[in-house]
């Protein structure tokens, strides 16, 4: 029998009256060569997984397998459904498109043009990090468009799973860092850098408060060591946000 003047820390547990969102970001897209852009879907760039992203998604899946998940949802593009493909095998369950939650639309920058630039070192894209404004780029989505899709895309979840459960939802770095930036009420990129194939969890409480528990959490991807990310931290700081475009 335990003391009862005795108080030890407890893990934290789901509430009965909120939900649990598992962010998984999808894995490596196929590499944008110039002059060959991605092909389109309502014109945002489509590219598959990359060899390595396949790897990344297994390694997800793995990692995944012991969690209790209600629902999968996925964005209209194929790298989320690829990604959450393993996953949804080892639970039995059918993914979801909840078509509010693919990534921010670059406009004149789609296909694999934004990614081409950022490697370039393009000057707008410094523009783009510093002024934390996505619109910067010609013909891109609105920041407010963006946030209020967002999460209006999360709110389907909540409302289509109910509370007291966990859900994936596989999507893009540009939505995930946009989420976590309103769970936290932080600045419009400070979350901008979530790695492929990285897990952040938030919380949808009743009274419409989200949390923030973790963000960019990589310790499943076997593939990845110290160089690697070191190699990866470094490309992103030299190359702004990692939009998978």
């Amino acid at each position: 029998m335990s003391d009862p003047h005795h108080y030890p820390q407890r893990a934290f547990s789901l509430p009965p009256d909120a939900t649990e969102i598992v962010l998984l970001r999808h894995g490596a897209s196929a590499h944008a060569v110039r002059g060959e852009s991605f092909p389109l879907v309502n014109g945002q760039g489509d590219p598959p997984l990359a060899p390595e992203g396949v790897e990344q998604a297994a390694d997800a899946a793995e990692r995944l397998a012991r969690e209790e998940l209600a629902a999968i949802f996925v964005t209209p593009l194929q790298r989320t459904s690829q990604t959450a493909a393993p996953v949804a095998a080892a639970h039995g369950l059918e993914p979801t498109v909840v078509p509010d939650l693919v990534e921010v639309h670059l406009g004149e920058w789609e296909g694999g043009e934004y990614r081409i630039r950022a490697h370039e070192g393009d000057p707008l894209i410094r523009r783009v990090i510093e002024e934390e404004d996505w619109a910067l780029i010609p013909g891109a989505e609105s920041m407010d468009d963006v946030a209020a899709r967002a999460r209006a895309g999360i709110e389907h979840i909540v409302a289509t799973v109910g509370s007291g459960v966990s859900a994936l939802a596989v999507l893009h770095g540009g939505i995930i860092g946009e989420l976590c930036r309103q769970a936290t009420g932080g600045r419009p990129f400070a979350f901008i850098h979530a790695d492929n194939c990285s897990i952040s969890r938030i919380v949808v409480f009743a009274d419409g408060r989200w949390l923030l528990r973790s963000f960019n959490d990589i310790s499943h991807l076997a593939a990845v060591g110290a160089d690697d990310t070191v190699a990866v931290r470094a490309d992103a700081a030299a190359g702004g946000p990692q939009h998978s475009a």
